[in-house]
């Protein structure tokens, strides 16, 4: 299952994201990934939660990054939710190739898996196959 948190710069996407992910640690029967690039919010999520910077990996681009999720996926069929912030900063801004991306990734994942995007754009600019992930 795909869910994003949408929004301009300085919305309080990552604030949302954080205690998303602080709060599934308590009620979790399972692993949860926390991916970024940098790390701005390593220091404000539980120490559960496996934490992992895009670019200690040199992942750029949507192949790369659908490529890592899921080969983390097959490597720990224990991962009950992934959470990654900014993932423009890491794929790019194609709101197209995105949303083909995320409709792989519902494949993928089914109903085993959540995954959430925080993702820096006005709902209105979204594709439509990117929008049909907005809860």
């Amino acid at each position: 299952m795909i869910n994003l948190i949408t929004g301009k710069k300085g919305t309080g996407k990552t604030k949302i994201l954080i205690d998303q992910i602080n709060d599934t640690v308590k009620s979790t029967n399972g692993n949860i990934v926390c991916i970024e690039k940098g790390d701005n919010i390593r220091r404000s999520i539980s120490y559960k939660v496996r934490w992992c910077d895009v670019e200690q990996f040199g992942i750029e681009g949507i192949d790369a990054f659908y490529g890592y999720v899921a080969g983390m996926l097959a490597g720990n069929y224990d991962i009950k939710e992934i959470f990654v912030d900014g993932i423009f900063k890491i794929v790019g801004k194609d709101f197209e190739a995105f949303g083909n991306m995320l409709e792989k990734l519902d494949k993928l994942t089914g109903d085993d898996t959540i995954v959430v995007f925080t993702v820096s754009a006005d709902p209105d600019e979204l594709s439509d196959n990117v929008k049909k992930f907005i809860k």
